[in-house]
């Protein structure tokens, strides 16, 4: 018997999902509708800022595997397909054509909700007016590059990115690439504010040696607009801010309206729940029969605070959909959670961060013993070798690492890699300095930046238990 799957979401999560069950099922027995509201699939959403500024010439760079290329391995793909409803007890979705208004039902076995996220536009005046940006998908990246072409370069180019945080520290770099004069605005007192706030002061240094304008504490309330109605600048609780330019870097959340209305039971983040195999929980923790989630749209859990995070990276909706395409076939595979990395870079300032801030520490209830080391990327006598800035924590009595954070020059980001691995070992601060980094002149201190820092910590959690 041939059963049926229906996936909503034609990006990382939903067509992983597809493309790891059709490896293991062929078309005689499991059948795959997917359905696309956009018009692309498979994509690096991450990639848009640097295909904005320059840095990646083509759009279709960033696209992994077409429609084309999906339907030619057995997929029944609809772009430009938006699923309206879900009636989860008769097992069927309801579409409606994007073009032609055309809707139908189509009958289901399996679920795949890989709906995504979307971005944060506050309901505040002129949020929505011409000249405001988000970048969230391609048609987002090809609006914001049209609008760069059309008011760039002229004598004095302005922009103003709205947020701190991943997505705006991104955009502040693309913008500065295409030739603009930035002001970022942010409502915390450091930008970044998955670091604490003497690392995000690191950034803000680096930004303003960049040229940028870092305006911290303050709220945007209004998108200022000139006669024709276009941006013309953004006005925050501390003044106002020029630029014919206004690109939102204020998060994203979960797109799960479409769940909501079917009765599905929501985190406090409001995305879905799902067990460690993604299938669907209601309320009261039982599975859903027949759905599975993954993606932007649910919430996962964080090894070190036990709590549930949404968190939208491609990392993650791969290995969802990895693991909902493998169970699909019959197999055991489980998500165990995530650690919480995340790097980033502007200019040639490299950021990074896994585990726990202090703040995050301290809202999980967990007691906590931080030290930094100030280090360089390579062996500080080996040409090129930049300043880097490591922070650790750690649990005082256990010595289990909590967390880290990075700050410095080229090179230094990637280093946060070996603190993630430790943070999903549950290793103790004792075991990280130990560890056999490799250690070369052009690679790194004898004291690897990292190593340093556990050295450091070591040095002021006193005597383990």
């Amino acid at each position: 018997m041939t059963e049926r799957l229906v996936v909503v979401g034609g990006d990382a999560a939903g067509m992983t999902a597809a493309s790891q069950a059709r490896r293991r099922l062929d078309a005689q027995q499991l059948r795959i509708t997917v359905f696309e509201r956009g018009a692309f699939t498979s994509y690096s959403a991450c990639g848009i800022p640097y295909w904005t500024g320059g840095v990646v010439a083509e759009r279709d760079q960033l696209i992994a595997r077409t429609p084309e290329q999906h339907r030619a391995r057995g997929m029944d793909l609809h772009t430009a397909t938006e699923v309206v409803e879900l009636d989860l007890m008769g097992r069927r979705v309801r579409t409606r054509d994007r073009q032609s208004g055309a809707q139908q039902w189509t009958e289901y076995d399996h679920l795949v909700l890989a709906t995504g996220a979307e971005p944060v536009r506050p309901a505040l005046p002129g949020f929505d007016a011409p000249g405001v940006h988000t970048v969230h998908t391609l048609p987002d990246g090809q609006a914001l590059r049209d609008a760069l072409a059309r008011t760039g370069p002229g004598p004095d180019p302005r922009a103003v990115v709205v947020g701190g945080g991943y997505i705006g520290i991104e955009m502040v770099e693309a913008l500065l690439l295409r030739g603009y004069r930035v002001t970022l605005v942010h409502r915390t007192p450091e930008p970044m504010p998955g670091l604490d706030p003497e690392l995000g002061e690191l950034v803000r240094r680096g930004l303003e040696k960049l040229g940028v304008e870092v305006v911290p504490g303050a709220e945007a309330v209004e998108v200022l607009t000139g006669p024709d109605g276009r941006a013309r600048g953004v006005r925050s609780t501390v003044g106002e801010h020029p630029g014919e330019l206004v690109v939102l870097g204020l998060g994203v959340r979960p797109r799960t309206e479409l769940a909501r209305a079917a009765g599905l039971a929501l985190g406090v983040h409001g995305g879905l729940r799902t067990d460690e195999r993604m299938r669907v929980l209601d309320a009261s923790g039982a599975r859903v029969p027949g759905v599975w989630a993954g993606g932007d749209c649910v919430e996962v859990r964080h090894l070190l605070s036990g709590q549930h995070q949404h968190v939208a990276l491609g990392t993650h909706a791969n290995k969802h959909g990895l693991v909902i395409g493998a169970n699909l076939a019959g197999e055991a595979l489980a998500f165990p959670g995530v650690v919480g990395t995340a790097v980033t870079k502007v200019g040639d300032l490299e950021i990074a961060r896994t585990g726990l801030n202090e703040r995050e520490a301290a809202a999980a209830g967990l007691s906590w013993v931080a030290a930094r080391a100030e280090s360089t990327t390579r062996a500080g006598y080996y040409p090129g070798t930049a300043p880097v800035t490591v922070k650790l924590l750690a649990e005082p009595g256990t010595g289990r690492l909590l967390g880290a954070q990075l700050v410095g020059g080229p090179g230094a980001a990637k280093r946060v890699d070996a603190v993630a691995v430790a943070l999903g070992a549950r290793l103790t601060v004792t075991q990280l300095l130990f560890q056999d980094l490799g250690y070369a002149p052009p690679f790194s201190p004898v004291w690897d930046p990292v190593l340093a820092a556990a050295r450091a910590l070591l040095g002021r959690l006193g005597p383990l238990g």
